[in-house]
């Protein structure tokens, strides 16, 4: 199944979205006395597994606005760093210049505020003089699903709701300068996040391709099995003394081909568009302004 949050008629609903046919049905009609948003939806979701047969022709998807699938995440959202092994080259005499762990020692995770998550279409705002080098990194996202403490990796994948796609847009200048990444990765609009979750019996998301395009010139591209730390290890990690809650969301880290990593580095402008496609999910793209 894919899940949507869609504007519609002024309102905004947690849908199922129906891609092959263009069509959505908000949850509310398919589940009589459901008001809830997406986070309940994902909460729910066992409960209402079944009752999300659609009977009767839904809606045009075309008369409705997409919006990040979670629009507001309850909670900040995990984030792993250098997870592409070609990524932590490219990147070693920067960003990762001062790490004193190997590549394939621990996860570096950081995280970003819920506050800056946007949908698709949705604009970047480039933060004038505040930054000038901001960059961008496509990267597959974790919809945890059922609630878990102390993971194992054998059992991690039953945790998943479900996949979806964020743009985890950096101030690199802000992320070099302070010893955390936090302020860098968390500006305003900076996590553009969509268009849908894939549930996880639909994709196998441990080998999924990610690729990313920056005004049609694809800089980008990679697979899931490329990562240093495979998903179900990233689990385990972020619920080690902490307990992971439907909602929740783990971006997995980025492949090689960001801005800061070209020779010489070509950061975001003004009118630039960013595009991000992973295989079984879609295509989020945002323009930079």
């Amino acid at each position: 199944m894919k899940f949507a949050t869609l504007k519609y008629q002024d309102n905004s609903y947690p849908c199922l979205v129906d891609t092959d046919k263009n069509q959505f049905w908000p949850i509310f009609e398919l589940v009589t006395g459901f008001k809830g948003d997406m986070n309940q939806l994902v909460s729910q979701y066992a409960a209402l597994r079944d009752r999300l047969t659609p009977v009767s022709p839904g809606h045009d998807l075309a008369a409705a606005t997409v919006l990040a699938p979670i629009p507001r995440p309850r909670r900040n959202l995990f984030c792993v760093g250098r997870n592409y092994h070609a990524h932590a080259r490219e990147l070693s005499d920067t960003v990762f210049k001062d790490s004193n762990k190997k590549a394939d020692s621990w996860p570096i995770v950081f995280t970003k505020v819920p506050e800056c998550v946007i949908g698709p279409g949705q604009t970047v705002m480039l933060p004038g003089t505040i930054s000038s080098q901001i960059d961008y990194e496509a990267e597959l996202a974790i919809i945890i699903g059922t609630k878990g403490k102390n993971i194992s990796r054998e059992n991690a994948l039953t945790h998943v709701f479900g996949y979806t796609i964020v743009n985890d847009v950096t101030a690199r200048d802000i992320q070099m300068r302070h010893q955390q990444w936090d302020l860098g990765k968390s500006f305003d609009t900076f996590c553009p996040m969509g268009p849908w979750i894939v549930t996880a019996d639909e994709l196998d998301a441990t080998n999924t391709r990610v690729r990313c395009w920056v005004n049609e010139q694809l800089r980008q591209d990679a697979v899931t099995t490329d990562l240093i730390f495979d998903l179900p290890t990233l689990i385990e990690t972020c619920s080690r003394g902490i307990t992971l809650y439907p909602g929740d969301i783990i971006a997995t880290g980025t492949p090689a081909g960001v801005g800061m990593g070209m020779t010489p580095p070509q950061y975001l402008r003004s009118a630039d568009v960013v595009t991000i496609q992973i295989d079984g999910i879609g295509e989020l793209s945002n323009p930079f302004g």
